[in-house]
């Protein structure tokens, strides 16, 4: 038996989420269309691979859909995505690990335009740290990755870090400053021609 459509459609999010949770395919569409980037850029900045993301992503929205009939709403549903992906990437770098499938830089996130009004030098300075950044982060472990990503990029708590890696909270602050630690040596050594 299939569940009665609310009607009309409720662009508010706890609707969506309501409705989804109901079976509603095109409800959970919408709240894809409204979670689509953020999950993509979290799986990208995750994964440093454009391909592996799009699959991390839809892995996300695929484990979402199963699970959001035990969605209880104690986070906000972009938090709830966001540990999702997390999990999803993850999963995927360990199924990489285990076919040994080669890493790829963040090439895509370094797509960012140049801004016209910038003076050229200046840009083309920046795009150059930016490519150097990206190419560190790339040689880190995937642990140390996670950390820094989920750190300094999305502005996680060292709990909420701990909580997702299945660590303590030292761990995860020693985790990190390793991971600083050796982004730090990789750029200084980039930086000084060595």
């Amino acid at each position: 038996m299939t569940q009665p459509r609310v009607e009309p459609r409720d662009n508010n999010e706890a609707a969506l989420i309501a409705q989804a949770a109901a079976g509603d395919h095109v409800a959970f569409g919408e709240l894809v269309t409204l979670h689509e980037n953020e999950v993509f850029t979290l799986a990208l900045r995750l994964t440093g691979d454009w391909n592996r993301a799009n699959d991390v992503a839809q892995e996300a929205f695929i484990r979402a859909w199963k699970a959001l009939p035990r969605f209880r709403g104690d986070a906000r549903f972009s938090t709830w995505i966001h540990r999702i992906t997390v999990n999803a990437a993850w999963t995927n770098g360990s199924k990489r690990k285990r076919h040994a499938e080669r890493t790829t830089p963040l090439e895509a996130i370094s797509a960012q335009p140049v801004s016209r009004l910038g003076r050229p030098e200046v840009e083309g300075e920046r795009m150059a740290l930016r490519a150097r950044l990206e190419g560190a982060l790339d040689r880190l472990s995937p642990e140390q990755r996670m950390v820094v990503v989920l750190k300094d990029i999305e502005g996680w708590t060292h709990d909420e870090i701990a909580a997702e890696a299945g660590i303590t909270v030292t761990a995860a602050k020693v985790r990190l400053h390793r991971a600083r630690t050796k982004l730090r040596t990789m750029l200084w050594d980039e930086g000084s021609g060595r």
